[in-house]
């Protein structure tokens, strides 16, 4: 796992200098060695920051020539296969055993396209061809490892993560701020858009090869290529379902999900799991388990917190798959001093506020091992979201209403403010069942009228996903692009509702926030972390299951949870499905409420000249009140804030 940058084009009087700066703003990817090299006649450099974790010699070391001397490559990611991939090369000469060689020797002997569809791994590549002069920039098919590229004048930048970019003298840093509106709509930003103007990130499964043997021009005429189609797979699963029974899916899901956990144990360096207590990654740590020769290292952090602790639960089922266990209890002042580390951390806008303790316990397990394994993705290729049920089950009973009626109603809900609906919740309360009882039902009522609105199930999975709804509202001069999720080229009504959410979320939600999420935060302390449930082949076969042995009585991940049951009993998983969150909400009004208060002080942001005031001052005011929670809200524009600061414009 490493860090990559590097550009193309400009002047290279001070090149080394400038590939050296680049690549030590990424160090914490690759604490163990960096190397630059430099085309002076192309005009190519390339910078490298090591996390050795395969082949620790020096013959690993980055950037790698191919053995004919055509091509040189930096190289973020793990090919779990390439020893298969080395085998079917043939018999050759092998400098060493990392594969950076393998991934070489393949684009020399099959071709770049080729090469990566034989890969089972995660991956960012910038690959530069000295004979024909053009640089191929490639990313793993869901997105695990991040690559930025765009344009600086005549000079193409690209790099693991935007601070790298921002070294070189012809980077021009000004906000995007339509990306700024989608960032308040999400809490990240939205492939391909990054929040510097004229920076894109490169989308999960493509390649983008730019010539610059014929000019600037028709290098920057390039688009990206898809290699590798989710879109595709998720369609073409419509048409080629799983044909085995209840049974036939879990065996056939153990087989894939176990090969895929024996290929990510591959490393020369001590390994381990994150491990929550909950379904995915108890299953994950359950199939490490019986794969490996001794006991597994297994980490969780907790909090004294019941309602965000899930400690003793992972320490349950860590007791019964016989882990060496680890867990860290971690204080409220632990996860406060996280918070200024974040804008630097996260390199631009991102407001999961998850994150506080997924770096919390990223930093705990790098005192341990190199490397950890997840459970993530589970939720999105085996629905485990509760919006997927909410949304079936909500649409469903809208659908029987006529159009004319559900805007009626909406219209009827939104016409009485917030504070009606919460006074009559209030005087109700006392003569309705517990489960009947509303809280912030004012808030709740205004979401509801919003979605009866909603005319196509499009619509209503936006809302969902939606935090600030006219984000573009607070933005100056703020506009929202078209995106994956307000465009959508896949219709709920070729999917159904529930695979439609599943798949966008598995194109969005899932590379642009959690895998964001989790990477920057291990690679933040020189962790490297692998999804087992991202082997495209387990993805691929998630999306031939038809729906009923994916969401069965309210609940999610059906095959997943039966495949569980061969390794964990039931009652040690079985429980209400919790967040991995901290109480944002409760510390903006007590230990945060200064430091909150200083980013958001209005005549500062006039100045800064990028939000409007006047609505955010009131949502602020309302949640130190009680009267409502904007901690969403909130902490995306606290997010946004700290970030600016950091970056110093």
């Amino acid at each position: 796992m490493c860090g990559i940058a590097g550009f193309v084009g400009g002047d290279l009087r001070g090149a080394d200098a400038v590939l050296t700066a680049m690549a030590d703003a990424i160090l914490h990817r690759g604490p163990d060695s960096s190397g630059i090299w430099i085309d002076s006649a192309g005009g190519c450099g390339l910078a490298h920051r090591r996390l050795a974790i395969l082949d620790l010699s020096q013959a690993g070391h980055q950037p790698m020539r191919s053995d004919s001397g055509r091509f040189m490559m930096v190289f973020n990611g793990e090919i779990y296969n390439h020893q298969e991939m080395r085998e079917a090369l043939g018999n050759r000469v092998w400098r060493g055993h990392s594969d950076t060689e393998t991934l070489l020797a393949g684009f020399e002997a099959w071709g770049i396209e080729s090469t990566l569809k034989k890969t089972v791994g995660m991956f960012a590549i910038a690959l530069w061809d000295t004979v024909e002069r053009v640089l191929h920039l490639a990313r793993d098919r869901v997105g695990e490892k991040p690559l930025y590229y765009g344009w600086a004048g005549d000079v193409m930048l690209f790099g693991s993560e935007l601070k790298a970019l921002r070294r070189h003298p012809a980077f021009d840093a000004k906000v995007d701020r339509g990306a700024l509106s989608l960032f308040l709509r999400h809490n990240y930003v939205p492939a391909p858009y990054s929040i510097w103007q004229g920076i894109s990130k490169l989308a999960p499964g493509t390649m983008l090869s730019m010539r610059f043997g014929d000019g600037v021009g028709a290098a920057r005429s390039a688009v990206p290529q898809a290699w590798w189609s989710f879109e595709s797979v998720a369609r073409s699963a419509v048409s080629h379902a799983f044909k085995g029974d209840a049974t036939d899916a879990v065996d056939e899901l153990e087989r894939l999900l176990s090969n895929s956990v024996r290929l990510q144990q591959i490393a020369d360096v001590p390994l381990g799991a994150f491990l929550s207590g909950g379904v995915d990654s108890s299953l994950i740590v359950g199939l490490m388990q019986k794969i490996a020769s001794r006991p597994v290292k297994t980490f969780t952090i907790g909090f004294n917190e019941a309602a965000y602790n899930e400690a003793e639960h992972a320490k349950a089922v860590a007791s019964h798959l016989g882990t060496e266990h680890h867990e860290l209890y971690v204080t409220p002042g632990d996860a406060l001093d996280v918070i200024p580390r974040l804008a630097s951390l996260y390199d631009e806008p991102f407001s999961d506020s998850s994150q506080i303790p997924t770096y919390l316990l990223s930093r705990f397990v790098r005192e341990h091992v190199s490397v950890s394994l997840s459970g993530d993705a589970g939720d999105e290729l085996f629905g485990g979201y509760s919006r997927y049920f909410f949304a079936r089950s909500l649409w469903g009973t809208m659908s029987r209403i006529p159009r004319a009626g559900r805007r009626f109603l909406a219209g009827t809900l939104n016409t009485l403010p917030p504070s009606f609906w919460d006074g009559f919740s209030t005087a109700a309360s006392p003569f309705l069942p517990k489960r009947l009882r509303v809280s912030h039902a004012g808030e709740k009522a205004h979401r509801l009228s919003r979605i009866l609105a909603a005319d196509r199930p499009e619509a209503l999975y936006l809302d969902l996903v939606s935090h600030w709804q006219d984000p573009a509202a607070i933005v100056i001069d703020g506009h929202e692009p078209a995106t994956r999720v307000s465009a959508p080229a896949t219709n709920a009504s070729d999917l159904g509702i529930e695979h439609y959410m599943m798949a966008l979320d598995t194109m969005t939600y899932l590379p642009d926030d959690i895998l964001v999420k989790v990477d920057r935060a291990a690679m933040g302390v020189g962790l490297e972390t692998r999804v087992p449930f991202l082997d495209h082949r387990v993805v691929e076969f998630a999306w031939t299951l038809p729906l009923e042995m994916k969401l069965e009585s309210g609940r999610g991940k059906k095959v997943v949870r039966n495949l569980l049951d061969r390794y964990v009993p039931r009652s040690l998983i079985e429980r209400p499905k919790q967040g991995f969150g901290v109480p944002i909400g409760e510390w903006l009004r007590g230990p945060l409420r200064d430091w909150a208060e200083a980013l958001l002080d209005p005549s500062k942001m006039r100045q800064q000249g990028y939000l409007r005031t006047e609505l955010i001052q009131q949502k602020w005011a309302e949640h130190q009140s009680g009267v409502r929670d904007w901690h969403f809200y909130l902490w995306d524009v606290l997010m946004f804030q700290a970030w600016l600061e950091e970056a110093d414009l």
